[in-house]
């Protein structure tokens, strides 16, 4: 094994963007802010009532750790399943598992962070459309 002497680095995310799935995302680490490697990591916020446009990550792992507000999640081929998530889970995607969150209030919002083995986390997102085969 190698030691390195290489700098670490902090983000302050101190701005939002949209991202492609249509949520509010403040960038963390990514190979843009850090120059990571191999992950991405951020903070998504889902409005009351608002849900993502179902999507996939093409060959890439994601995790999903929730920290405020419930979460629907549709996902598969097709959007058949579902799946709930709290405040505490954790939730796993496997790459190219099309999949279509939500937050289940109305009046309250979701907060959650968001890993992955992409460093640059918007570029592996693929739109999906469930009536296409």
């Amino acid at each position: 094994m190698t030691i390195s002497d290489e700098d670490m680095v902090t983000v302050r995310p101190t701005e939002s963007f949209l991202s492609k799935q249509q949520l509010v995302n403040f960038e963390g680490i990514s190979a843009h802010t850090a120059g990571s490697k191999a992950l991405c990591m951020h903070m998504v916020v889902f409005p009351p009532g608002a849900k993502a446009v179902s999507h996939y990550h093409n060959g890439y792992e994601t995790v999903i750790y929730v920290i405020k507000g419930r979460v629907r999640t549709l996902y598969g081929v097709g959007l058949k399943k579902e799946m709930i998530s709290e405040p505490g889970d954790f939730l796993f995607i496997p790459p190219n598992v099309p999949h279509l969150p939500m937050n289940l209030s109305e009046t309250e919002e979701v907060v959650a962070i968001v890993a992955r083995n992409d460093p640059n986390e918007q570029e592996s997102v693929v739109l999906y459309d469930p009536n296409i085969p």
